[in-house]
């Protein structure tokens, strides 16, 4: 509706909300446009973090796309984007079918959410008592006549992370997509049995369409959130530069001459930088593709 046709309620609605909005805005733009801008700055000089900047050019950029360090950081991103988000959903609407036939199951479902709320370095401490040399797992396999197996090695760590995320996020995207699938009507799953569908083809035709803007949105919030693991994949040890976060800590850590689990920082805010930069324009492209792709007319019902 144009300014000419708006109701004075309307025009004084809109001149009331300015001031209401002015707090969010300027926190927004503290928070995040601000950090943002002056990262760009940041990632187009040389800076240790001590003395001035040092304008760069393009160089960090250059030295980052010919870094096999970082394009395997964003290979094992892929894998969390992809690989585990596939399992990840594939699991929570297995659960979701499930809980919709049992008893209890805001129990359950809670009982699965649980991980998610528990902090990621609790976990990451859990996770390795559980498979260290003395854990619980080599302990039942000893039990059982079995050596004793590595579990923790390094090359191993990035596969141990995967798992441990899925079971950590799955609750988490159950009760998202509960949400969805909860407002269908339980008379459009009747129609359906009366129609004879299995529930294969229950889920395909009914579940699945109707919550797919749901669906759709956990997506893309996966998509972000596994460009942002952090803390876990510090705590556990390992290839610390094996995601870009801990790629870009590894490059801009402030301490000199001190390794860190088998890295020495290299102190390069400029370069941590660009590497975050080239991080945020990655996943903001993903995120477009992704949306593209997912995209459907939203049903009526």
């Amino acid at each position: 509706m144009s300014a000419t046709t708006q109701s004075p309620l309307e025009r004084r609605r809109g001149r009331i909300s300015g001031p209401f909005l002015a707090p969010a805005v300027a926190l927004y733009t503290a928070l995040f446009i601000g950090p943002t801008l002056y990262s760009l700055y940041t990632s187009f000089t040389d800076w240790d973090g001590i003395n001035s900047p040092k304008w760069a050019g393009t160089r960090n950029y250059t030295q980052l796309l010919h870094d096999p360090a970082f394009g395997s950081a964003f290979g094992n991103t892929l894998k969390i984007v992809f690989g585990v988000g596939a399992a990840i959903f594939v699991l929570s609407f297995g659960f979701l079918l499930m809980l919709r036939e049992m008893r209890g199951r805001r129990l359950i479902r809670g009982a699965i959410f649980l991980p998610h709320i528990v902090s990621s370095i609790v976990l990451a401490i859990f996770w390795g008592s559980l498979l260290g040399l003395d854990g619980l797992v080599n302990q039942t396999l000893q039990a059982a006549g079995a050596d004793p197996v590595e579990w923790l090695r390094p090359s191993w760590t990035m596969s141990v992370v995967l798992v441990a995320l899925v079971w950590i996020n799955t609750g988490y995207y159950v009760t998202i997509l509960m949400a969805g699938v909860d407002r269908i009507p339980a008379s459009f799953y009747e129609a359906a049995r009366l129609d004879g569908a299995n529930a294969w083809q229950r889920f395909r035709h009914v579940t699945l369409p109707l919550s797919w803007d749901v669906t759709a949105a956990a997506a893309v919030l996966w998509t972000i959130t596994s460009v942002k693991i952090f803390e876990f994949l510090l705590a556990f040890g390992g290839n610390q530069g094996a995601l870009p976060p801990t790629y870009q800590w590894n490059n801009a850590m402030f301490v000199y001459g001190e390794t860190v689990g088998g890295v020495t920082p290299m102190n390069e805010f400029g370069y941590a930088a660009a590497s975050a930069v080239t991080t945020l324009l990655f996943v903001a492209v993903l995120v477009v593709v992704l949306r593209r792709l997912m995209r459907r007319e939203p049903l009526q019902f």
